[in-house]
């Protein structure tokens, strides 16, 4: 596994991406920022951690509003990986609290 080093928020993350996986999580990062840039500069949130919430929230209702057949197959991904990265995200995070 590859490791990327992506900016979110001003802020730098450590990931791991599977090989030829690269394009796909920059795009994610690119949407990722994008959306909770957009919570934080409407000025009403200022806690790193809800803005993360709201942003993922904002992302999987924008997901859950593609019809199934036009949405793309989900990668399969195994638990352990999707726990390392709760993990690195846990501890990137830091100070401001827990993922999830």
């Amino acid at each position: 596994m590859k490791q990327m080093e992506v900016t979110i928020m001003g802020q730098s993350y450590l990931l791991g991406c599977p090989e030829g996986g690269e394009a796909a999580l920059t795009a994610a990062v690119a949407q990722v920022d994008r959306e909770m840039s957009a919570i934080r500069d409407a000025g009403k949130v200022k806690a790193r951690e809800r803005i993360a919430v709201l942003a993922a929230l904002n992302l999987a209702y924008q997901l859950a509003d593609v019809p199934r057949e036009v949405a793309a197959p989900a990668p399969s991904v195994s638990s352990p990986e999707v726990d390392t990265l709760i993990k690195r995200l846990d501890e990137a995070l830091g100070h401001d609290g827990q993922l999830l």
